[in-house]
């Protein structure tokens, strides 16, 4: 629109003047087929297949390979020393991600290294494979994952991991009763820290590796005093944890 001053010429009104600068929109163009599969790929739910996957080809090569042969054949002749123990390390994180049982890869730990070595072996191999767990979980299921925490115990046990990571992690492998894998994977998916979850790992697993390393290496002499020891050590942990467990499902019931 044109005003006139009081000179008689016509100007443009600001608004006009705006107008005429604003530039005119172009069209958005729709996303590539690259963006999009990138996006799919990205996906939540395409990270949590990815996961399963993975987890699913790591229990068939356990099933393959059948690793508590290590316990009836014992370790390969080539391998010896600090290198056999950095390799069952190795061997025993993955199998831990894999779902082999820990109580078994600590009875062959102490079977096949000893007692203190067998210890420290296990731990290291405990320490990974936790991390390696808590990685793939944090990673690829845990935006998947935690829109479906809407059980009450799933709740409860997620408040109680996020707020209070270090002291419950510890409770779970001080008392055993929830599978290692499992622990792992739902501290994963809370909102636990790194830090906290390794740590607790590591002091929490101390006891009941211990226990079964001496029972493995004392397994030979099943009446000896030490072997009687360690499977108490094994036992009481567990009772305890079943107790503990038991007084503690209303309180969880009713959060």
């Amino acid at each position: 629109m044109l005003d006139a001053n009081r000179s008689g010429t016509a100007t443009a009104s600001p608004r006009a003047a705006a107008q005429e600068l604003v530039a005119p929109a172009l069209p958005l163009r729709p996303p590539g087929s690259a963006a999009r599969c990138t996006r799919v790929l990205l996906s939540p739910y395409t990270r949590l297949s990815l996961l399963v996957a993975l987890l699913v080809g790591a229990g068939a090569c356990v099933l393959l390979f059948e690793p508590q042969r290590l316990l009836t054949h014992g370790w390969p002749p080539q391998l010896g020393g600090a290198a056999a123990a950095v390799v069952f390390a190795a061997a025993y994180g993955l199998c831990t991600v894999a779902f082999v049982p820990r109580p078994l890869l600590n009875l062959a730990a102490g079977a096949l290294f000893g007692s203190q070595v067998g210890l420290a072996t296990a731990l290291t191999g405990t320490v990974l494979g936790a991390g390696v767990a808590f990685g793939l979980g944090r990673l690829l299921g845990q935006d998947a994952l935690r829109p479906l925490l809407r059980g009450r115990w799933l709740r409860a046990a997620d408040g109680q991991l996020s707020r209070h990571g270090f002291r419950s992690m510890l409770a779970l492998r001080l008392f055993p009763g929830v599978p290692f894998w499992a622990a792992n994977y739902c501290a994963a998916v809370s909102r636990m820290g790194w830090l906290p979850f390794l740590l607790a790992t590591g002091l929490g697993s101390i006891p009941n590796t211990a226990a079964y390393a001496v029972a493995g290496a004392r397994a030979s002499a099943p009446t000896s005093p030490a072997f009687l020891i360690a499977m108490a050590c094994i036992a009481v942990p567990a009772l305890a944890g079943t107790v503990v467990a038991w007084r503690k499902r209303h309180h969880l019931r009713d959060r």
